[in-house]
């Protein structure tokens, strides 16, 4: 509907929904600055503020360091309070994280399990962890909801985990299990793809219309494409599975898993083995992988980075990105040597596509897959913040 259908309540509310989601995505922002960016007056800013600072959302505070002459514009932040939950159950681990409206993650906590940990456990350890929270860093918070990063195919308008292999789920109401006991708005998607969310609002794809995301993980090798600027989820809204496609293997040598896909072959584990560890957090395996002695370790990141080359280079031919991220350990296979690899890429790759590309790794870090949880955590809100915030 146009604006011009829109009845004044409903374009409040649009507008107010409007500035959260600028202030979510930029930070704090002055209100000259939020009149530039949304177009309206300095009157409709200024009340448009105080409705959503008196509804507890976004606060004022003068500018810090400003030395300018006259009455400097108020900057405008959201409140720190707003939180959301976010996990990432995997193999080896769940991870959890209470991330603030702002982006900032507050607490984390990750938690090693002897086997891949089933949905209900999963749900278990989820209410545990907030309850543990609530009595500490959470205790003034405002929970939003629940977001959880699966690394599996995710049908994600009712929450059901299709299929999780490495985990053992199949056909898992996972959504409607973990809001039942922890009685929390929760929402589902597919690890990868919740990268991918958080490097392109506010990571190493942020303003970038053409993206190629590829996230490594202890269950593979997700990914997800961005094409004008806008997400791409497919038919069925898996796409970005490039851990299951075939890569080009020019050696023989290079093969560890006869007709095996990528994950197969550029693998966390293999890695983690090299490095002399049974399990590992990302910064941990990355310090190690770094500082490893002898040739094990460094032989095995070289073989990985040539197959992973390859698999990188059909994907810049086919989608032609101005940029491809790399997250978890196949950030870490790139840091050995970013340039190294980007031209390893550019020669497997048609030279008129090669050339345009540039190769960056995650800029969230190990933080990336629970902000992209919180992200979708927080839709309702960023949505209709009025409405949200008259309910919590």
């Amino acid at each position: 509907m146009s604006e011009m259908g829109l009845n004044g309540e409903e374009v409040r509310r649009q507008n107010l929904a409007h500035l959260v989601r600028l202030l979510h995505r930029e930070g704090p922002t002055s209100r000259s600055r939020l009149t530039e960016a949304t177009g309206l007056n300095r009157s409709t800013i200024a009340d448009l503020v105080g409705e959503l600072s008196r509804r507890g959302v976004v606060e004022e505070q003068a500018p810090t360091g400003a030395h300018r002459v006259g009455r400097p514009s108020l900057v405008v932040r959201t409140r720190g309070n707003w939180m959301a939950i976010a996990v990432n159950p995997e193999i080896d681990a769940v991870t959890f994280g209470a991330v603030a409206l702002n982006g900032v993650v507050i607490a984390r906590e990750r938690i090693e399990v002897a086997g891949a940990p089933t949905p209900e456990a999963t749900a278990r350890m989820i209410n545990e962890q907030i309850e543990l929270w609530k009595a500490g860093p959470l205790a003034d918070a405002r929970l939003v909801g629940i977001g959880i990063a699966v690394p599996g195919l995710v049908r994600t308008h009712d929450g059901l985990v299709r299929n999780a292999p490495h985990l053992g789920w199949h056909d898992v109401p996972l959504r409607d299990i973990v809001s039942e006991l922890t009685q929390l708005p929760t929402v589902i998607d597919n690890d990868a793809t919740l990268g991918l969310v958080a490097e392109h609002l506010f990571g190493a794809a942020k303003g970038v219309a053409h993206v190629v995301y590829l996230n490594g993980g202890a269950s593979g090798i997700g990914g997800g494409i961005v094409v004008h600027g806008l997400p791409v989820r497919g038919a069925s809204g898996y796409a970005g599975e490039f851990g299951q496609n075939r890569p080009g293997i020019l050696a023989d040598a290079d093969r560890r898993a006869p007709n095996g896909v990528l994950e197969d072959e550029v693998s966390r584990a293999r890695l983690l083995s090299v490095a002399g560890l049974s399990s590992a957090d990302e910064p941990t395996l990355a310090h190690v992988l770094t500082h490893a002695i002898g040739d094990a370790a460094g032989d095995e990141i070289a073989r990985q980075r040539r197959i992973l080359a390859t698999a990188l280079a059909n994907a810049v031919n086919v989608l032609d990105p101005q940029v491809v991220v790399l997250g978890g350990f196949l950030a870490t296979l790139a840091s050995t040597d970013t340039v190294g690899l980007a031209t390893l890429v550019r020669s497997h790759a048609m030279n008129e596509i090669g050339d345009d590309f540039e190769l960056r790794v995650a800029g969230l870090g190990e933080d990336r897959l629970l902000i992209g949880a919180a992200e979708a955590a927080f839709a309702p809100l960023l949505s209709d913040p009025a409405a949200l915030a008259s309910e919590l």
